[in-house]
Formats: C-alpha cells, structure tokens, sequence
C-alpha cells in the first residue's frame, strides 16, 4: 500500500476507521481541531455518525451513550477541552466502558496558549476525574505512530473495557509525514455486554453506581485487578541504542525525536548515551528502565513541562540511578544544543567518578 503524506491529526481519523469506529462526537479546540474537521469529512463516508458537541461535557456523555451501545467510538480534544471532559471520563471507567481519546496538548495552566506542551501528563495518566480508576495511556512520537496507536487504543479499549487516551503534544498533531495504514479493516461488531435495543440485550446494565458498600469495594477490586494484569502485559517502550549506555535520556512524543538526535551526536562524540522512550504511560514500562538501569549510571529525563513524567521515572528506579531534570515549558521545545550540553556535562562528570564509587553502584543495583 502507498504512503499518504499528512498531519498527524488527520492520521488518527483515518486509523480509527480502519479500527471499526463508528461515532466521533467532539467540539473543535487548537490543536487538536483537525482531528474533529477529519472525522467530519470522513466518518459519514464510512457509514458512521459525526456530532459536533456543544460542549466538551456533552461530547463525553455522547461518548457514553455511544459505548453503552457497543459502539466503537472516539473523541479528541486538548488542554481545557480534556478537563471538561474529567467526569465523564470517570463515568465511563466506572461502568467499564470502551472508549478513545486523543489529547492534542495545548500549554496551560488556564487558558494558557495554543504552542505545544506536555503538561497533561498528570491530568491523564493519572486520572484527572474522581474515583479510583485509570486510563491507559499511549504516547505516539511519529505521524505513523498517530495511526498505529490509534489501532491499538481501541483494541486495549475493548481488551480492557476502559477508555484509552493516545496523548499526543501540539507538535505530533500538526507535522505532516508519510503514512501506511493497515491494509485490513476491522468490522463493527457488537459485544455481548452491550444494551443494543434488542431482546438479546434487554437484561445488560451500564452503570457505574453502586450503592451498597460492599458491592462498591468489590467493584473497585474488580478494577484494580483489570489494571494490574493491563501492567503485566501491555507496558511498552522504544529503546534505542541503550546496550551499553551510561547516560539515558528519557522523554516521549516530540521530545524523543530530539533525544534521538542528541544521542547520535553525542556517540560520535565517543559518549555512551542512549534513549528510553515510553510508549505507554500508563501502564508505566517499569521493567524496562530496570533492565537499562543495570548498566546505565545516570538518567535525564526532558519534557516540555515543569517535571511530571520524572516522577514515575523515580519510582520505577527506587533510588538505584540519579535522575536529573531538563524541562520548558509555555510551549518552548529543550533544544538540541542544550540537551547536548546537559549530556557533555554529565560525561565530564561521569569520566571523574572513582572506580569504588561505581562498584558501590553496582553492589547497591544487586542488593534492590
């Protein structure tokens, strides 16, 4: 099949119809607009049904209704549109229910500006609504990546019965590059869980209420369990050239472009760097900086925010590595040049480091 060239917004409609989504119901917010002009165009094509919501709030609670129905169904929004959107989304973890939501960040806090930022990070992964519940989390770095995740969030969605966010900043939305979809497309079909106006269906409840105690505590477990078998088996990660790295720099979306560029200079320049990029935030891929950190002396996380993916770095390390911090924010992008100097820094300061000081390194890694 050929490559299409265009922006990655546009991406993930098309994708989302190859995946069997059926119903986009949205309310257009820079930088994420494209996404809902897409769908508009293109979803009554395929048979499916487009709203332009009055609101972000009423395009969540079409959402539900769409799901309930086992409908696959999606809707995008960004910054001030995602916070509108936080209770339903709660609604519909409660009630187990399938759904996909593109995050084209926006800077904030407030009405902030329409540059890029990573400061949804928090809001997203972990749970801007009420309750205890999670939402998975898939960070696409490419335009490809737009589409490809956008296929496996609503497969996670089903897999999961859970709304599934594809947290993209304003860059990776608006670049445009070449892009193969999937040859093959997937059918709608109905799940048997579903309330579909049909005799089969009549006895099927959507609801996340649960007013006795127990039956509420029983349900939370039910969730909990959901999310840590969605840890055991579906955490990913992109690492690229980490096998005998001593510095790793950690960042996602638009960042990881650029810490893949600063690393190639860098190993031309006789310095052991490598990349961990997440591809999932939520599941987190623990075991993968684990495993980088048995050879790894120090990591640098870089985002375009003020640090809120590093603190789920720290917790996957446990103290056994020294993070250090580059961040912008506003909607400014770590540069090449100063990323590169960070990593100069540290190789300057690594190459000083006593021989017993990394045997302690090592003895403590042995000892977590």
């Amino acid at each position: 099949m050929r490559k299409q060239l265009m922006k990655g917004n546009e991406a993930i409609v098309k994708s989302a119809i190859l995946a069997g989504c059926r119903a986009f119901y949205g309310y257009p917010i820079t930088p994420a607009s494209e996404i809902t002009e897409a769908a508009a165009e293109y979803m009554p094509r395929a048979g499916g049904v487009f709203v332009q919501a009055e609101s972000e709030v009423a395009a969540i609670n079409m959402l539900y209704g769409g799901a309930s129905a086992g409908v696959r169904c999606m809707t995008a929004s960004s910054g001030p549109g995602i916070s509108l959107m936080q209770e339903g989304v709660s609604y519909m973890a409660g009630a187990e229910l399938p759904c996909v939501i593109a995050d084209i960040t926006r800077g904030g806090p407030g009405l902030g500006n329409i540059a890029a930022e990573q400061s949804d990070y928090h809001q997203v992964v972990k749970g801007g609504g009420h309750g205890n519940y999670r939402t998975i989390v898939l960070a696409p770095h490419s335009v490809q990546e737009m589409a490809d995740l956008t296929a496996l969030a609503f497969d996670l969605a089903d897999r999961y019965r859970n709304p599934v966010v594809v947290l993209a900043d304003g860059f990776i939305g608006q670049m445009m590059e070449p892009v193969e979809f999937s040859q093959s497309a997937v059918a709608p079909h109905l799940p048997d869980w579903a309330v579909a106006g049909t005799a089969a269906s009549r006895g099927n409840l959507i609801t996340s209420l649960f007013m006795d105690i127990d039956d509420l505590e029983a349900h939370n477990r039910n969730l909990e369990q959901k999310y840590r078998c969605a840890e055991q088996l579906e955490a990913r990660a992109e690492e690229w050239q980490t096998d005998g790295a001593e510095i790793v720099l950690v960042g996602y979306g638009i960042v990881g472009r650029i810490l893949k560029a600063v690393t190639a200079e860098a190993r031309a320049d006789g310095i052991n760097a490598g990349v961990l990029r997440p591809i999932t935030l939520y599941p987190f891929p623990k075991s993968s900086f684990q495993r980088v950190a048995e050879r790894a002396r120090v990591f640098v996380v870089v985002e375009m925010s003020n640090g809120q993916l590093i603190e789920d770095v720290r917790l996957a390390l446990n103290g056994i590595r020294p993070v250090e911090f580059l961040g912008r924010a506003g909607g400014n992008v770590p540069s090449h040049e100063e990323v590169l100097g960070l990593v100069r820094d540290l190789a300057r300061k690594l190459s000083q480091q006593s021989e017993p000081a990394i045997e302690q390194d090592e003895e403590r890694l042995a000892n977590v």
